[in-house]
């Protein structure tokens, strides 16, 4: 790799330390091909992306950043898991290292907050960007929900009683 492709890469890193909601550093040591592929394809389907990159080059990236404090975990074989949702990657993250022994995550950033293990794991415990939008809406409509039972209730309690007075004078 030549001083232009480093260049190259480390402006890309650097991009993505700075978009990022989140960011999971990771060893891969021991993944398959297949494996590495799997943790690809369930972080597409989530919205979140997977990086491996020299951590030379990420620490580099990493200078200057909200988040340059995760610069700790670079060491070893790591891998970079990331998205713009602040909770989609460490929900990857977490959900794949239950499956595969050999992914062991090592921590991250959440904006200008570094991330222990722990912190990893309660940031995938949070509800996605578009769990917490299906609650609020759920939340908004339901007052106006209660709002037109309330009023439809009268009319069928006063419909209801018509017609049993009706059944008695029929009756009478």
């Amino acid at each position: 790799m030549d001083r232009a492709q480093k260049e190259k890469v480390v402006e890309e890193l650097g991009q993505i330390f700075e978009s990022s909601g989140v960011v999971v550093v990771a060893h891969y040591a021991g993944l398959t091909v297949a494996d590495m592929q799997n943790l690809r394809a369930k972080a597409r389907e989530n919205g979140a992306a997977v990086r491996v990159a020299k951590n030379r080059l990420a620490k580099i990236a990493l200078e200057g950043k909200p988040c340059e404090s995760m610069g700790e975990y670079l060491s070893g074989m790591t891998v970079l898991t990331y998205s713009e949702d602040p909770v989609a990657a460490a929900k990857v993250a977490e959900d794949y290292s239950k499956e595969n022994d050999t992914f062991e995550i090592l921590g991250g950033a959440m904006g200008e907050n570094a991330l222990d293990r722990a912190g990893v794991t309660a940031v995938s415990k949070m509800p996605s960007r578009e769990e917490l939008i299906a609650t609020i809406a759920g939340m908004l409509g339901a007052p106006a929900s209660n709002i037109a039972g309330a009023i439809g209730a009268p009319a069928s309690n006063i419909a209801s009683i018509l017609s049993t007075v009706e059944d008695k004078a029929e009756a009478a």
